[in-house]
């Protein structure tokens, strides 16, 4: 079920007022089987796969704790778990592209055999919730969290709807004692909550699909597109990307939050970021906290000098890209990203340039660098083959040019005009401005700017109201969630 969807408009209200409304006991019931229908909404089938995650995981957590003292069973039933886990995500998402990728390789050699194709239907959102159980058994290995006795608790931790197919990737030490604790109804939870989900819904209904509109026209085009068609195309997809994996996160957080759990923020403002560094601190964070602990930190992290910090950060950032997708494309974004982390880590860049760059305009700088040096990222991250990069960058660095045909063929290739140029930078502002609203903090906290006041949320509903219906004008239709296809 998508977020963006009028069955999930019906939906959650339906399961918050129930929620309420049935005693403690049996709130867990009715979440778990709210849960499983929302999951199932799309094709049922795939709740006998969730199923099984959840069986395997649940009793390797029961027999390591019951094993505790016994280190190679407990090793065995980690094995067991993740290898699982593993297997199942690399059957559903990587088979057939690892199957093609020998097909051809083997046709390069004159071979004429071939391995036939399963064309399997990839379910949504294995990536989230095979790594967060994953995430569970190794931590009930460690040590570091006591397993879970009671199955509908530990069930309902695996399928939790709002953050059950993009995430955020939530510990066991976070979300479980959250579900189990009997939570009471109260207006700050209800506030926040409504708030998060009026963010995430203007993020992704208004500033995600409208940016994404002019994104399509720049790589429908691409053969016609100039480099400054490219580069906004470029910048604009930032934008959009961002703005749906944030939106997302808000809307999960927000339908959380009313029924009193906290999930943590995914996202941090990461165009505010002054190095790349800092951008992979903000950005998707619970995925970059999975890949520092369970990856990261196993490897030797930064423990062993310069050379095993960059060839663990090259090795975390290949698997982080090959995570997004079965595609070579989301690989060398991860081996992009891989670069200039290394890259600043040799020069140094934070405590070298922190200092002297610590003004205003030093900061505007540094920011604008760091976006600018993001956008062939999201270049890479948007093609569709490597074909198509290698359209993209040479266009991107050749077809350059000044002067007002050049400027107007651009804008052709966007399709923008004047007035859905106003639209857009007003989105661009307004998007800026939503992150103070949005709460995640305890209730009570005070935002940067102050408290929210009534007449800041009035203003605030008026302009998603209209920015919502002029989106809705513009595109006539609504785009899923990108993440669900992880």
């Amino acid at each position: 079920m998508n977020f963006n969807s009028m069955a999930f408009l019906i939906y959650l209200p339906l399961v918050v007022t129930v929620y309420w409304l049935i005693p403690h006991r049996a709130r867990k019931y009715w979440l778990l089987a709210a849960s499983y229908f929302f999951y199932g909404y799309w094709n049922p089938v795939f709740l006998l796969l969730l199923l099984f995650s959840t069986a395997v995981d649940y009793f390797c957590g029961l027999g390591m704790e019951r094993y505790r003292e016994n280190s190679r069973v407990r090793k065995l039933l980690m094995l067991t778990s993740v290898l699982m886990n593993l297997g199942l995500l690399f059957s559903f998402k990587y088979l057939d592209f690892f199957t093609q990728n020998i097909n051809s390789f083997c046709a390069g050699l004159g071979i004429s055999y071939r391995i036939p194709a399963l064309n399997l239907i990839l379910p949504v959102g294995i990536s989230f919730y095979t790594f967060q159980t994953m995430s569970y058994t190794i931590d009930v290995y460690r040590g570091d969290y006591p397993a879970e006795k009671d199955p509908i608790a530990f069930a309902l931790y695996v399928t939790y709807f709002p953050q059950l197919v993009a995430g955020p990737i939530e510990s066991a030490s976070n979300l479980l004692p959250q579900l189990k604790k009997e939570q009471h109804l109260n207006w700050e939870d209800v506030s926040a909550g409504i708030r998060l989900l009026l963010c995430g819904f203007f993020r992704k209904c208004v500033v995600a699909d409208f940016c994404g509109i002019f994104v399509n026209q720049v790589f429908s085009g691409l053969e016609t597109a100039n480099s400054l068609a490219i580069f906004f195309g470029g910048a604009l997809f930032c934008i959009q990307m961002y703005c749906d994996f944030a939106g997302y996160s808000e809307i999960a957080a927000g339908s959380a939050r009313l029924m009193g759990v906290r999930l943590m923020r995914n996202f941090d403002r990461p165009y505010l970021s002054m190095s790349y560094t800092e951008f992979f601190r903000r950005w998707h964070i619970s995925l970059n906290r999975w890949f520092t602990s369970y990856v990261y930190i196993p490897l030797g992290g930064s423990r062993k000098g310069t050379f095993s910090k960059m060839r663990n950060t090259v090795i975390v950032f290949a698997l982080c890209g090959l995570w997004h997708g079965a595609r070579w494309t989301y690989v060398l974004w991860g081996l992009y990203a891989a670069f200039w982390l290394c890259l600043e880590s040799v020069l140094d860049i934070r405590h070298r340039f922190g200092p002297r760059w610590d003004n205003p305009l030093g900061r505007l700088t540094r920011r604008s660098v760091t976006f600018l040096i993001f956008v062939p990222a999201a270049l890479l991250f948007r093609a569709d083959s490597l074909e198509q990069l290698l359209v993209i960058f040479p266009r991107l660095f050749t077809q350059l040019g000044f002067g007002g045909d050049y400027f107007r063929a651009a804008f052709a290739s966007l399709g923008l005009h004047a007035g859905n140029l106003a639209q857009l930078v007003l989105c661009i502002v307004a998007m800026a401005r939503i992150y103070d609203w949005g709460v995640y903090d305890l209730p009570g906290a005070k935002t940067a700017h102050g408290s929210n006041t009534r007449l800041v949320s009035a203003v605030y509903m008026v302009l998603i109201i209209a920015l919502c219906w002029l989106a809705l004008l513009e595109t006539q239709d609504t785009a899923g969630f990108a993440y669900f296809q992880f």
